[in-house]
Order: structure tokens, then sequence, then C-alpha cells
């Protein structure tokens, strides 16, 4: 089987649950999936559905327990990089026939890492792994790289009636 890179990009909602059913059904099939969320360390109720695939669904965030709202500290950078390198080791060990870097868009955009360390780890991956990246503002080289792009566009959306993020919604 041919495996292929999946981009959700775009300003919409929508691109962490086209990932999240991805891996749902992934995982319905008696695949294992490992699902690594860049940028996000909080929990939420995504993770404790993922939770509930015991091994079947392996998770892993790299980021604080908060979105970054100014500049990208130390820790932030130095977590993505730990993550970059267990994404590679999940796409490596062939254990994995789906893997999930949700927000490795925006962590290129906030400079936690590199659209080269994207590249490298896109053209790193074996035949028959399914790579997802997720995320605002994919890069042109990723666009480009990627078998499947979907562009979430807003067209209307409540959070700007002033609706915050609701439990089981939008986290």
């Amino acid at each position: 089987m041919s495996g292929y890179v999946h981009v959700y990009t775009g300003n919409g909602k929508g691109k962490t649950t086209a990932a999240l059913g991805l891996a749902l059904r992934a995982a319905g099939a008696g695949w294992k999936v490992f699902f690594a969320q860049f940028a996000k360390g909080m929990h939420s109720s995504e993770m404790a559905a993922l939770e509930r695939f015991g091994d079947r669904i392996t998770i892993r965030q790299y980021g604080r327990d908060s979105f970054i709202r100014q500049e990208p500290q130390a820790e932030d950078v130095e977590s993505a990089c730990c993550g970059l390198t267990e994404c590679a080791e999940a796409i490596a060990s062939g254990k994995y026939p789906l893997v999930v870097l949700d927000e490795a868009n925006i962590a290129v955009l906030l400079q936690l890492l590199t659209v080269d360390d994207l590249m490298t780890l896109i053209d790193s991956r074996p035949t028959g792994v399914e790579l997802v990246l997720t995320g605002r503002g994919a890069h042109p080289l990723v666009l480009e790289r990627a078998d499947l792009v979907t562009e979430m566009r807003e067209v209307k959306h409540y959070y700007r009636q002033g609706v915050m993020a609701r439990t089981g919604i939008e986290q």
C-alpha cells in the first residue's frame, strides 16, 4: 500500500477535527496511529477520547499547557524539536501506518521548527506510511510536496460574536 501526505490548512475551523476523524477511521480498521500535537499541551476532550483507544492510538503533546501568544520561549522550541525526533522515530519504526503532526504548520510559522525539518520528515517516510500535517499557514514547499491538500476556509464563525471555545465542540 502506498502512503500519502495530507495537509489540512486554512483559517477555517476543522483541521484538527479532520485529522482526528482520519485517526478514528484508521484505528477502526485495525491500524496503529501516532498522533502528535505541536504547540499544544493542554488536556482536551479530543485527547480524552483518543486515550480510550489504548495502544491503538499513541498520543503525544509537544507544547506547554497554553497557546503561545507571544514570542516562543526556548522551552517551546526544545519541546517541538523533541517532538519532531519522536515523530521521525514513529515514522521509521514501521509500527504506525498513520502518523499525524497536528499544528505542524503552526510550529513552522512560530519558528519552533523549520520548513526544512518538515521536508526532511516527509522525505524520510517509508512507503506505506500515511502522514498528515495540520495547521494554518502551510508553507508553499509543504503544499507542493503533499499529495492531498484541503484548505478550511472560514465563511462565518460564532467566535466573531464573542463565543469562546466550548468543551466538546472546540476543545
